[in-house]
């Protein structure tokens, strides 16, 4: 029911800012506004998207949690879509996702409200997990050459193969 109240909500709010604002200091320059925002926000996305990304990809090299990169990559997504979408209300609350103190404040409202049940990483082998760096893992380098049973031929040469 929330999200239903909040596509009806979002478009009044924002028509009532334009009509707002654009009574206030006139059409063209109201356009002016949402244009500059949804470029500014573009790169800003851009800009803190390819920080987010770097975090991430640190946090899988030393195998430490990648739930806040992300978080916050997802948070910078969203914020860019707002950003890209037309109107006074979206851009604030875009503009406010890109706010690293604001994202972190987020960040900890959600992880208070979610359980994770279990996060493993490592290879699965037939049974369990094996973690990186067990020494479980063996490769055997070898050549083979296949022989059909009976020593006659199954199929016929397709070309791609030498005799």
């Amino acid at each position: 029911m929330w999200l239903f109240a909040a596509f009806v909500a979002i478009p009044l709010i924002e028509i009532a800012l334009f009509i707002q604002v654009g009574g206030l200091i006139g059409l063209w320059a109201t356009l002016g506004i949402v244009i500059v925002t949804a470029i500014l926000g573009s790169f800003l996305v851009r800009q803190q998207g390819l920080r987010e990304m770097n975090r991430l990809r640190a946090s899988f090299s030393t195998l430490s949690d990648p739930g806040e990169p992300l978080a916050n990559g997802a948070m910078i997504l969203f914020a860019g879509a707002l950003l890209l979408t037309p109107g006074f209300f979206t851009d604030t609350v875009g503009f406010l996702l890109l706010i690293p103190q604001v994202r972190a404040a987020a960040f900890r409202w959600i992880k208070a409200r979610v359980t994770v049940a279990s996060f493993a990483m490592g290879n699965k082998t037939q049974d369990n997990w094996a973690p990186h760096g067990t020494g479980r893992d063996t490769i055997i380098d070898g050549d083979y050459e296949e022989v059909p049973p009976d020593g006659r031929t199954t199929h016929q040469p397709s070309g791609w193969t030498r005799h």
